[in-house]
């Protein structure tokens, strides 16, 4: 496999940095999870179909992207520790709109909708741990628009560099073109301006 040897202490965190749960109740989220390895190239999640998992990434790379009359457009990375779901295909139990591909092979753990929202309903710390979640998502969503809708490509590039380094080294050109909402020609030019 081509990424960094993990182990469901990386999961583990993850769940702690959202929300920390008291030991009973993290222990049986984590006993839930079902670990799987993916290879690159897969669909975990398939636009137009209900996603019946949440994946927790433990080694490896995504991305979401939709796709429209130019072709496949990246709306998100994820990587190691990193949540995969479809947010309607969760919360409406609906098609989601977006495709969720590994750019990478992955171990992943992944959790059924159904068993994460009877473990809600049953366990209020996990259902406090889900509102949390849902918060963080909503702001990552919500940041992502304000910097589509008012930085320039440069500046989110920069943002890219800043904070997600790993995902620059790890993914192609045209996916972070796509992510950044410009040709990967601008791309280019923006990448030589930065040198």
């Amino acid at each position: 496999m081509a990424y960094k040897v993990t182990t469901l202490n990386t999961i583990s965190n993850q769940i702690d940095s959202i929300l920390p749960l008291p030991a009973v109740e993290k222990e049986l989220l984590l006993s839930r999870l079902q670990r799987i390895e993916v290879a690159k190239g897969k669909l975990i999640i398939s636009a137009g179909k209900i996603g019946h998992h949440v994946y927790f990434i433990e080694g490896g790379l995504a991305r979401a992207f939709c796709e429209n009359q130019r072709g496949q457009t990246t709306i998100w990375f994820g990587q190691e520790g990193d949540v995969m779901l479809s947010y309607l295909s969760f919360f409406k139990d609906q098609p989601g709109y977006e495709s969720i591909e590994l750019l990478e092979n992955a171990v992943l753990y992944r959790i059924s909708s159904k068993d994460l929202q009877e473990l809600y309903r049953q366990h209020i710390h996990i259902a406090n741990w889900g509102r949390k979640f849902a918060e963080y998502e909503l702001l990552k969503a919500e940041q992502r628009f304000m910097d589509l809708q008012f930085k320039t490509a440069t500046e989110r590039y920069q943002d890219l560099l800043v904070n997600s380094p790993a995902i620059l080294k790890r993914v192609q050109l045209g996916y972070i073109a796509s992510y950044l909402g410009i040709t990967q020609v601008s791309l280019s030019r923006i990448r030589a301006a930065i040198k």
